[in-house]
């Protein structure tokens, strides 16, 4: 019966992997929209403009790494999660197979 408990933890890890996964999209989304506003604000300056000196230029590029940082933080959690979850999924096929062993052992 651990087999069952191990297998509920698995599906737990399961769900927050889902989750991490649609934060993962958003952030995504988010990057791009960014990327795409510091490209539109590089032609509304103009090709000659300083955009080290551009404070709206220079939010959006904190925002980019901002988002940039979250993602390589969501990538470390489902990485984490992936190995938790493929550990649970050998532990509930190895209780599995030996609660059957047993079950045929005590006849």
């Amino acid at each position: 019966m651990t087999f069952l408990a191990i297998d509920s933890q698995k599906s737990l890890f399961t769900l927050q992997k889902s989750q991490l996964q649609f934060e993962q999209t958003l952030i995504m989304s988010q990057a791009n929209r960014v990327m795409q506003q510091m490209s539109d604000r590089a032609d509304y300056l103009g090709t000659g403009a300083d955009l080290d000196s551009d404070p709206y230029y220079i939010a959006l590029q904190q925002q980019e790494e901002y988002l940039t940082t979250r993602q390589e933080a969501l990538d470390s959690q489902l990485t984490v999660l992936d190995n938790e979850i493929a550990s649970m999924k050998s532990m509930v096929q190895n209780n599995i197979k030996t609660s059957c062993a047993l079950n045929l052992i005590g006849g």
